[in-house]
């Protein structure tokens, strides 16, 4: 397991409530941020993908940065989604974050054009360093499911030796535990941080020299990926990521964001968790309820919240 990671731990990828005009609902998910970290999270995820950060402009984007700040929620424990097609709208998401105080931003290659070049990425990552100054670090976003363009090895490797104090770790949400364990062997000496996008692997990212991970059912499971991190490996950690890889396969069963705000309004008694910007839409009636009996057969038990106004 890597110390002193900064930030090491069980991460939340967090859901972004929404009003009826599906604007962000601000006030409720600073609530729910509160939450999370009062149960097992150590740091918080916003605006990636199960945060719908791409159905959001900048604007918006940087409007919900400061809105959760304003609620309560320290920038120190934020790691802001800054991922755009754009490099100038990468640019100002993360300047937006480096000015609140967030350590570091996560952010996708560019991902409109396919198959580009490691020179080009190398490019890209480049001015975003250079047009931003350095102060706020870059963790690189692999998610070639969703981006279709992966980051190579090599492309790390040349990164780290252009930027080692800037380009800081990794979020691999490709599924791939090899791709992850190459990551940390190559890196992870010299403080590259590299943290799980799937539950699933929490136990084995940590042996293998990992922060720990950024995860969307860390919505509703982080409380048993917090006992994984405290002691991995022993027989409290061993059956707490029973229940976490459980967790995954229940809430992957169906849509997953929209499953996920499903399971939190069943378990806010606030319906409005399932208002969600299209092209996502809520579950099926028939959907939610084989989603409720997946979860619930996990054993999983989830910390009461304080309730907000309707």
């Amino acid at each position: 397991m890597m110390k002193n990671a900064i930030y090491g731990g069980v991460n939340a990828a967090v859901l972004t409530p929404m009003l009826p005009d599906l604007t962000p609902d601000i006030a409720r998910m600073a609530a729910h941020c509160r939450w999370l970290l009062a149960n097992g999270c150590n740091s918080l995820g916003i605006l990636g993908t199960t945060g719908e950060a791409t159905s959001f402009s900048v604007a918006e984007r940087i409007a919900i940065m400061e809105g959760v700040v304003a609620g309560g929620i320290a920038a120190a424990r934020l790691l802001p989604g800054a991922g755009c097609a754009a490099l100038t709208d990468s640019v100002a998401l993360t300047k937006a974050a480096g000015k609140l105080g967030c350590p570091g931003v996560l952010v996708l290659p560019p991902f409109y054009y396919k198959n580009p070049s490691d020179d080009g990425l190398f490019a890209f990552f480049s001015e975003l360093v250079n047009r931003t100054g350095g102060a706020t670090k870059i963790y690189l976003y692999n998610f070639p499911q969703q981006s279709a363009v992966p980051f190579s090895l090599d492309l790390i490797g040349r990164l780290l030796k252009a930027f080692p104090a800037v380009i800081k770790g990794v979020k691999d949400s490709s599924g791939d535990f090899d791709n992850m364990q190459a990551m940390a062997d190559a890196f992870a000496r010299d403080g590259f941080e590299v943290y799980a996008g799937s539950d699933e692997f929490l136990t084995r990212m940590l042996a293998a020299g990992g922060a720990g991970c950024i995860t969307a059912a860390s919505n509703v499971n982080s409380a048993y990926g917090a006992r994984v991190y405290a002691a991995p490996g022993t027989a409290d950690g061993d059956a707490a990521q029973v229940v976490l890889s459980a967790t995954r396969r229940a809430v992957t069963s169906v849509p997953l964001i929209s499953g996920l705000r499903s399971l939190m309004a069943r378990h806010t008694g606030h319906s409005g968790w399932k208002t969600i910007r299209p092209p996502h839409v809520a579950l099926w009636p028939e959907q939610e309820s084989a989603l409720f009996a997946a979860f619930d057969a996990t054993g999983a038990r989830l910390a009461p919240v304080q309730k907000l106004a309707a």
